[in-house]
């Protein structure tokens, strides 16, 4: 469990984090409760949860194809210093008094925007600084690191609140980035070369769509994340509108969040044992009906130390499922797109929780609290219904790259800087007669994944003179991308490729065409 703690730069990191995600939930809670102090209704406060959620709908797509393009460390030392520079500002307003509900809103936007776009590439870090072996440990130990956090913080948070003010919250939040700059900082990164030509930041925008529309195992992990996210997000939006309503000081919403933290850490142990027994989706199932059932509950529950209990189970339930969900995505992206895959999936899980929240607090400002709660709770629980026709993935293939193509035979230059193109590719396929059907399933199947790699059209004709002659087609958009084609494909992908090469009688024969204008004559 604690091997991963003997790599220096990930054990620094990782403390360093501690001491950062204290000073992120700290001002989280003093930016709520100022804004409960201003005498907002609850759709002002349930706005203070869309601030924070909003960045990271509006700028996944390009934050996660920096991740990928750009230097991983420089990117997380540039977002931190902005995060330290706003939270600097908005500590300087609150302690001058010229503070007010839409500034405050800004502000919370403008620091979430720096989290926003570093979160990707923070992520993406992970198999940087530990063994492959030691992935699963060290994500397992990053949860615990974010949930001491999330029950230290808000309980910390309530306490100095109450006796310094909110600026004193603010100011342990401007203090909590220094550790993880230095440790970021003094990180040796390993330069790494690319044989391919470096991708664009549209262009590697495009690729991360095209490979989600095209892997279904992940569109199905996107989307049930994002309708339990907008269901869910009542429970955070509303909390500091119910803590206020059983306990005027903030020290009770702090407890409460405290609560939920430590049930997390208690879910974070519980879901190791819980997935030796049962399979993913009923070990996610479970928790999203505890979930749901814990808004519900609160709705009846008009006393601190009956919630507190309950945010116990709230916390264990959330765990359980972001920790599954996470692990879900990161197991089903190979390296070179695995940033943008999660960009794509904070996009969906921040935006459904932006979205969520605001429609439940404008339903809390209309029909009341209770009722929000109530109807968010049912919505959380019918989500399992998604067991009959979406069912998540168990197992995953072995991503690692397999990179067995033939360099392109070229006897004219290619400039792959200038994105010659399109390029269109033929493999001519000699298929055994027996075996025509088997090939033809396979071939369609492989269709998939040239289009996931970088394919915009394909198709596969027969020849109508020789009876066993196959020919499959796909476009390019240039010769870089078809180049970047070579590297994208995985172990698991070659299993694929051995089914169908096994149904030819001899080896495919591949030939490239590049488009070709007057100008290029």
């Amino acid at each position: 469990m604690w091997r991963p703690l003997r790599v220096p730069t990930f054990r620094n990191l990782l403390l360093a984090d501690v001491v950062s995600d204290i000073g992120t939930f700290m001002q989280g809670v003093g930016a709520a409760w100022l804004m409960v102090s201003f005498g907002a209704g609850p759709i002002y406060v349930a706005l203070t949860q869309t601030a924070t959620a909003l960045p990271f709908f509006l700028l996944a797509l390009p934050a996660g194809s920096a991740g990928d393009i750009f230097d991983r460390r420089k990117l997380v030392l540039f977002t931190e210093s902005w995060m330290m520079a706003v939270a600097l500002v908005l500590l300087v307003l609150t302690i001058a008094g010229v503070m007010s509900p839409w500034l405050l809103l800004v502000l919370t936007f403008a620091l979430s925007a720096g989290d926003a776009f570093e979160t990707p590439a923070w992520r993406a870090i992970l198999p940087e600084l530990v063994a492959k072996e030691d992935l699963a440990t060290a994500s397992a130990l990053n949860g615990i690191e974010f949930n001491l956090a999330r029950a230290v913080g808000p309980a910390l948070a309530g306490v100095v609140i109450a006796a310094a003010g909110v600026a004193a919250a603010f100011v342990a939040n401007v203090a909590s980035f220094l550790g993880v700059i230095l440790v970021v900082a003094r990180w040796k990164r390993p330069i790494r070369k690319r044989v391919a030509p470096p991708e664009t930041l549209a262009g590697a925008t495009v690729a991360a769509i095209r490979y989600v529309r095209n892997s279904p195992a992940i569109l199905t992990v996107v989307l049930r994340t994002g309708v339990v996210m907008f269901f869910s997000s009542a429970l955070f939006a509303l909390l500091p509108s119910v803590a206020q309503s059983v306990n005027k000081s903030a020290v009770g919403y702090g407890l409460l969040l405290g609560c939920f933290g430590s049930g997390a850490i208690a879910g974070a142990f519980v879901m190791q044992w819980a997935r030796g027994q049962w399979s993913t989706e009923a070990v996610v199932s479970a928790g999203v009906v505890i979930l749901g059932s814990v808004l519900i509950t609160m709705s009846a529950l008009h006393r601190l130390s009956t919630l507190a209990p309950v945010m116990l189970f709230g916390g264990a339930a959330w765990v359980v499922f972001i920790s599954l969900i996470n692990a879900l995505v990161q197991n089903l992206a190979p390296d070179w797109v695995r940033a943008r895959v999660l960009a794509i999936f904070i996009l969906v899980y921040q935006g459904s929780f932006a979205l969520g929240s605001a429609a439940w607090g404008l339903v809390a400002q209309r029909a009341g609290i209770r009722f929000a709660l109530v109807y968010a709770g049912i919505g959380t629980i019918g989500n399992v219904v998604f067991v009959l026709f979406a069912r998540l993935p168990d197992s995953t293939g072995d991503l690692t790259p397999f990179s067995h193509w033939r360099t392109p035979v070229v006897v004219r230059e290619v400039r792959a800087d200038l994105n010659q193109g399109p390029v269109l590719v033929t493999t001519e396929y000699r298929v055994v007669r027996e075996r025509e059907a088997e090939f033809l399933q396979a071939i369609h199947e492989y269709a998939r994944i040239r289009r996931r790699d970088g394919a915009y059209r394909w198709g596969i004709f027969r020849d109508t003179a020789v009876a066993d002659r196959y020919l499959e087609i796909f476009l390019v958009n240039s010769w870089a991308e078809h180049l970047r084609q070579h590297e994208r494909e995985t172990q698991s992908d070659h299993e694929l490729e051995q089914r169908l090469r096994s149904c030819v009688a001899t080896d495919p024969e591949v030939r490239h065409l590049i488009y070709t204008d007057s100008k290029q004559a």
